[in-house]
């Protein structure tokens, strides 16, 4: 066929859905009757993409040209320019784009060796069917997990940029408006989260925002250290002291002198400790111990508790001036079960983050892994959510993590539905069954193909309730 490449819109199930949205698979084959097979053959696929014809390399180069392909499928005998061809020009335009070549017996060994020009992979004439749908939707699959990951990859790279935290939920966008709101001031700032919610993050991003941003940041885990030497490590000690004081040590408050001093889990900072902080906070001053001139330090406190304070100063375990000074400046930090709608982009910063480290190349993780780790509860938050990235990337054999990798205790919950419905009054299944549709779509900004796996069923039949029940994304 001359001119310009025949187009096909495919959907799977019969779900409209329009063209310019969805992947192009272009079909590269000089003989009408096998081009028209490939194409059938293709229209029947599970998946949902676009299918254009070309009747030769030249005019599948013009169709590059002007149009981002997912996925070349090019016989690779083909009169001018052949495959070979194809498959340059196509890596020179779009290296994610990807090339399955159609080969007889006689050019396999070429086939084979275009595996190392970047071609995905080949398909020997005469084809079965059902292979050649096969290679073509994992070649599909691959390329939409590679432009996924370069998508959030340039996402990430722009929140580093900026300085930002990673994510994008409503929750995160309130503690990025906090965080400004404290660095635009010199005010203590209290911080609550969870552990493992990212209280340093937050602490650091307070202090890289605000006027001290070129002094020191120094942090410190007030549980970490020995109530007998947390007073030391903090306010330092003069030569002779006490036994094996043979010189003058700086505490962490002159070590942040002009910067910020970061109080991680200052609820478990004892009271004798308590009454040093109050003091240094009213007017800068403290003695190190054995000292007998007070040092003065200009100090910005951020504290961080992953326990409630306001009880704590009920049942007298936290001294409540203190309290009240510390938290000029409040923060609440949501756990990651709050935001799911973070989960994708946190994995895939974790992800790049953590195979550029392993020198592993992963080119993004399944559908249904995302979906495994959406619906998880996330008890260790953010930093739970990085070591099991990190376990997948050691453990995946593939390019791309999938549900094999899983641990246990998110892949027992394929099964499972959101413990939302618990706490829903009496309601007719129907009603129930809109209210988890809407929710998940809510939860994955309106991703059908990731709300679709989350709830077990096919993207068609999500579509038609979606359509039933009057569901606006």
């Amino acid at each position: 066929m001359k001119g310009n490449p025949q187009h096909t819109e495919k959907s799977a199930g019969g779900v409209a859905v329009q063209a310019e949205a969805l992947p192009t698979i272009l079909i590269t084959e000089d003989d009408r009757n096998m081009r028209e097979l490939m194409l059938t053959v293709l229209a029947e696929s599970s998946m949902t993409f676009r299918i254009a014809g070309a009747e030769n390399a030249n005019e599948a180069m013009a169709f590059l040209e002007n149009n981002e392909v997912a996925v070349v499928v090019t016989d690779l005998r083909m009169p001018g320019a052949d495959g070979l061809d194809l498959l340059k020009f196509a890596k020179a335009r779009d290296p994610l784009t990807q090339v399955v070549l159609v080969t007889g017996y006689a050019t396999v060994e070429s086939a084979v060796a275009a595996l190392k020009d970047g071609a995905y992979d080949y398909v020997q004439k005469p084809f079965d069917i059902v292979k050649l749908r096969c290679v073509v939707e994992k070649a599909l699959g691959y390329w939409l997990l590679s432009t996924e990951n370069q998508r959030l990859r340039q996402q990430r790279r722009a929140y580093e940029d900026g300085g930002e935290i990673i994510g994008q939920s409503q929750g995160k966008e309130q503690v990025d408006r906090l965080i400004d709101a404290a660095a635009a001031y010199d005010s203590s700032v209290l911080i609550f989260g969870e552990s493992g919610s990212g209280k340093e993050l937050v602490a650091r991003q307070i202090h890289l925002r605000g006027k001290r941003a070129e002094r020191p940041f120094v942090a410190i885990n007030c549980a970490a250290i020995p109530e007998n030497l947390i007073e030391s490590e903090l306010f330092g000690f003069r030569k002779g002291a006490f036994t094996g004081a043979e010189r003058n040590k700086p505490g962490l408050f002159e070590v942040a002198n002009g910067g910020t001093l970061f109080l991680d889990e200052i609820n478990n900072a004892p009271m004798a400790l308590q009454a040093k902080l109050l003091r240094v906070l009213q007017d800068g001053n403290f003695y190190p111990t054995g000292a007998t001139e007070p040092v003065h330090v200009d100090v910005r406190v951020v504290a961080a508790s992953n326990r409630p304070m306001n009880e704590l100063v009920e049942q007298q375990l936290f001294r409540e001036d203190l309290f009240y000074r510390l938290s000029v400046m409040e923060i609440a930090i949501p756990p990651l079960r709050e935001r799911r709608e973070d989960i994708a982009l946190l994995t895939y910063y974790f992800l790049n983050k953590h195979a550029l480290r392993l020198s592993k190349h992963i080119a993004g993780v399944s559908t249904a892994v995302l979906g495994a780790l959406m619906r998880y509860d996330w008890p260790g938050n953010v930093r739970e959510l990085e070591n099991v990235v990190q376990r997948m990337i050691i453990l995946t054999e593939s390019e791309h993590i999938d549900a094999d990798v899983l641990p246990a205790k998110l892949s027992e919950q394929r099964d499972q539905r959101s413990r939302a419905l618990d706490y829903l009054p009496p309601q007719s299944l129907e009603e129930i069954e809109a209210y988890f549709i809407r929710k998940t779509l809510r939860e994955t900004r309106g991703d059908r193909a990731l709300a679709a796996d989350i709830l077990g069923i096919d993207k068609s039949t999500l579509w038609r309730k979606v359509k039933r029940y009057g569901i606006e994304e």
